[in-house]
């Protein structure tokens, strides 16, 4: 076997995912990439039936508190630990929920120098100069943010996300700073002068991509030239929030129409979604074959 070239990481803990989500993403990254990547698992504990080729690390037990384990996802921040990941190859960290359409190596391209770190955007101010101004001016009040559901850094060059996370928990136990409210708010608030976007053509939110308010919305933005072709060559799809995970999006009827908590509307349809209806479909079948092997695996 090659010698990895790069790092693909993800985080357990809990029981809402399991060795055969840990087993899936693995075989869909491995599957699609161009470029040997060394698998790791940070967990909470030792996890039966995942792959051989799964390097399991443990997750500090300092982010392993119940108020690190809730929304805020602030046991994320282990990843920037010093120890926790080897230091000599760059990183994709990856949610667990996300769908692998293409080469996810290809975000390697980003990092510009050592130090970079991308995420996906989520605010109006985008990462870049309007958000490290925005920074500077207001002494780190007001910058742009991110969402880590994938990531890409070098760990070499992020410890000091852990260190300043510590200080902040010491100095705020409540967590009432407002960079602690979640890991991916600490990461853009720490790091701005560091961040890009992951862009839009490599990965998507589900609910940002896919859903508006209104049908007619939907449907416009799905018949639009350029975005189609964007959607046509995606590399990873993520599925934030419990109405849009693959086994409940499998379960609709063509033409379904699905409202969530912030009233966007999602279209269970081919012209809606184009392509990603039938990758979500087919994510849902071997997702559902992968937790089944696992669980037999793992039995004694």
């Amino acid at each position: 076997m090659s010698a990895p070239e790069w790092q693909c990481v993800f985080l357990l803990w809990g029981a809402k995912y399991g060795a055969g989500d840990v087993n899936h993403i693995v075989s869909a990254v491995r599957a699609r990439t161009h470029r040997p990547p060394r698998m790791v698992l940070l967990s909470d504990r030792p996890r039966h039936g995942l792959a051989d080729d799964v390097e399991t690390r443990p997750i500090p037990r300092f982010y392993l508190r119940r108020e690190f384990m809730g929304p805020g996802c602030q046991t994320k921040l282990a990843l920037f630990e010093p120890g926790v990941l080897q230091d000599d190859l760059p990183a994709v960290y990856l949610d667990l929920d996300t769908v692998i359409l293409g080469d996810i190596s290809e975000l390697l391209a980003l990092m510009d120098t050592p130090q970079t770190v991308a995420m996906l955007q989520s605010a109006i101010l985008p990462f870049g100069p309007l958000g490290r101004l925005a920074w500077r001016l207001t002494r780190g009040r007001k910058h742009a943010r991110g969402n880590s559901s994938v990531l890409l850094f070098h760990p070499r060059h992020c410890h000091a996300v852990a260190e300043r996370f510590r200080t902040a928990v010491a100095a705020h136990p409540d967590l009432d700073f407002r960079p602690l409210a979640a890991d991916e708010r600490f990461i853009s608030w720490a790091l701005q002068p560091q961040m890009r976007a992951v862009p839009g053509w490599f990965a998507v939110k589900l609910p940002t991509e896919f859903m508006l308010p209104w049908a007619w919305a939907v449907h416009l933005r799905a018949r639009l030239p350029w975005v189609r072709r964007r959607r046509a060559g995606l590399r990873a799809i993520t599925l934030p929030g419990a109405g849009v995970k693959p086994e409940a999006l499998a379960a609709l009827a063509e033409g379904a129409r699905l409202r969530d908590d912030k009233g966007r509307l999602l279209i269970w349809s081919d012209a809606a979604l184009g392509p990603a209806r039938a990758a979500l479909m087919a994510h849902a079948v071997d997702l559902a074959a992968a937790r089944a092997k696992a669980a037999a695996d793992a039995r004694p």
